[in-house]
């Protein structure tokens, strides 16, 4: 192949390898001081490469904000294989929170309020909404098909294992304090699932 029909390839292969840069790089800088505090200086630093291609690629701060919700989400719609127990499903999240620290702290800094304001911000926020109902239907599932135990509430049972999957993000000197555990461990991991499992199960 002739380097002349090699080269707008090898041109398209380098932006994209710019790209997801510059977009890793973000994630580090939002997850460490959520949007508000971030600078795309910062971002360009740490991903070694020229200001003026955060613009160029994706329009600005809020334009990178906005491509990281895409890849979260869709990220969080393959976490659990289909036919996943309660059990295995929880573990999926768990690791896949606590197996990146960067992006689950740039989703507490969102929840918190700190993103940008605008008509795509709304939408995120309503499609989150969404979500998280949708969650509870399906926990809701699980409980009407004699899974988990239907003596408590399926929104109780979701936040509990929300709650639990990120405060090793949010109060990791907390849970090192009460569990006694690194709380990003395996150890942290099992138990979680394990007591989930234990607050969960359906009793005869």
């Amino acid at each position: 192949m002739s380097s002349a029909r090699r080269a707008p390839r090898e041109r398209g292969q380098a932006a994209e390898r710019t790209r997801e840069r510059i977009l890793r790089a973000a994630v580090e800088e939002f997850g460490a001081k959520g949007y508000a505090g971030a600078r795309t200086a910062s971002i360009a630093e740490r991903a070694g490469v020229n200001q003026q291609l955060i613009s160029y690629y994706f329009g600005g701060k809020q334009g990178l904000v906005e491509e990281l919700r895409r890849r979260w989400t869709r990220a969080q719609e393959s976490v659990t294989p289909p036919g996943a127990t309660y059990a295995e499903s929880v573990a999926a999240h768990l690791n896949a929170t606590l197996d990146n620290p960067d992006w689950s702290r740039l989703m507490i800094w969102q929840a918190l309020g700190d993103s940008p304001v605008g008509e795509s911000d709304d939408e995120w926020a309503a499609a989150q909404r969404a979500r998280l109902r949708e969650a509870v239907e399906r926990t809701r599932g699980r409980q009407e098909e004699g899974e988990i135990t239907d003596e408590l509430d399926a929104e109780f049972v979701l936040l509990v294992a929300y709650a639990l999957t990120f405060a090793p993000i949010a109060l990791p000197r907390v849970v090192e304090g009460i569990v006694g555990v690194d709380p990003l461990s395996k150890e942290y991991r099992e138990w979680v699932v394990g007591q989930l499992a234990a607050m969960t199960r359906r009793r005869s």
